[in-house]
């Protein structure tokens, strides 16, 4: 008997409707569906930057069990529950991080945040979103990840990257943008994140790639970067300097170690001059992306540009990259967290995610997943 994809996914519509319309079966629908799923990525060879997953929840597994992770036995469960209190009241008073006191909190304990952060949620980013922990624009009929390494080309042009560069990668996460763009540029990319795990699960895809001789991650704080004056000849960041207690430091150190006249570029994450601090809705859709990534507070256009003035730097342009946002021709940039009821969409389904939820569960009560990986996939999820 053969299934299509289209039958495939009615399928799981239906069961998507059901779930809406009986909580109560939430559980059973749930467990059809990871039924489902692992039959359908078995049958399409799901493929993520590089690597081939006959099965994508097979994968989640390997990736929660990961024995390069830096957490061992209840370490998993006290991190999580150190990252919660730095965000103490987020989701439930809205309002509750957006003080001066819980800011401050936050940015003296940034390395512990971000390191907590990433510890937590690096496998989840990895098997939900892929290896480029980033957004991008996205125009209709473009594939997620067309869109994700267009955004990445896309600095390389703005920086002409090209052989025989050296270029520093600022907060570069497990290195997905960096492998790209080393294969788009021939650039030789070293990146530098606070995260050990990350440096681990980078370097190893570099080598599976071939591409230890174009790629390097290293361990260490951006705000205190490691390399010698004019090391660098360009350099960028990619929704990461979001993460910095103090930007006129991060940008100071990167004007340090690039070679006069060096380029660089980014994109992070900021508040438009459209927020509204007196709009409830506002604030709590800025608290939920605080909390959800791992950030001190969300900052302006503006204050950006001040600090890279400040660092030393001439900005030469700045701009919203989603300024298409509600151009009919695109999709904004938050529609993927939609997801699709498609093969490569459905773990950003509402379904999906309550799938992988359900799975994520059962990985922690079977004791292959480590103690508070639900709690994690909660947070993500909320």
């Amino acid at each position: 008997m053969s299934v299509t994809t289209a039958q495939v996914e009615q399928i799981i519509a239906k069961a998507t409707k059901f779930t809406e319309e009986n909580p109560v079966a939430v559980g059973a629908s749930a467990v059809v569906a990871l039924a489902t799923s692992i039959f359908l990525f078995r049958r399409s060879n799901m493929n993520r930057d590089g690597a081939d997953y006959n099965s994508t929840f097979g994968a989640a597994g390997k990736i929660l069990n990961n024995a390069d992770h830096n957490l061992k036995g209840s370490e998993f469960h006290d991190s999580i529950a150190d990252y919660e209190n730095m965000f103490s009241g987020a989701r439930q008073e809205t309002g509750a991080i957006t003080s001066e006191e819980s800011i401050e909190v936050r940015k003296k304990k940034y390395a512990d945040m971000v390191n907590h952060f990433y510890n937590l949620v690096t496998d989840f980013y990895e098997y939900g979103w892929g290896q480029s922990f980033h957004f991008g624009p996205r125009w209709h009929n473009e594939e997620f990840m067309e869109s994700i390494k267009r955004a990445e080309y896309h600095l390389c042009s703005r920086l002409g990257m090209k052989p025989g560069m050296k270029v520093l990668d600022v907060g570069c996460g497990v290195g997905g943008p960096m492998r790209n763009m080393a294969i788009f540029s021939g650039s030789n990319i070293e990146g530098i994140t606070i995260n050990n795990y990350q440096v681990k699960v980078g370097n190893k895809n570099n080598a599976s790639n071939g591409l230890s001789h174009l790629c390097k991650l290293v361990q260490g704080d951006f705000q205190n970067l490691p390399w010698a004056d004019g090391y660098f000849d360009a350099a960028y960041e990619i929704e990461a300097t979001c993460h910095s207690p103090d930007r006129v430091v991060t940008f100071g150190g990167v004007a340090r170690v690039l070679k006069k006249g060096g380029l660089f570029a980014g994109y992070d994450w900021v508040v438009t001059d459209k927020y509204n601090p007196d709009n409830k809705d506002h604030v709590r859709i800025k608290e939920g992306i605080e909390v959800g990534n791992g950030l001190p507070t969300l900052a302006t256009p503006e204050h950006i540009v001040d600090c890279l003035e400040k660092a030393g730097f001439e900005v030469l342009d700045h701009y919203d990259a989603n300024k298409g946002v509600h151009d009919a021709n695109q999709l904004p940039w938050y529609e993927t967290l939609n997801g699709k009821l498609t093969l490569s969409g459905f773990r950003m389904t509402h379904l999906g995610r309550m799938v992988t939820h359900s799975f994520v569960w059962t990985l922690e009560l079977l004791r292959i997943a480590p103690a508070g990986s639900t709690r994690v996939s909660a947070l993500l999820n909320a």
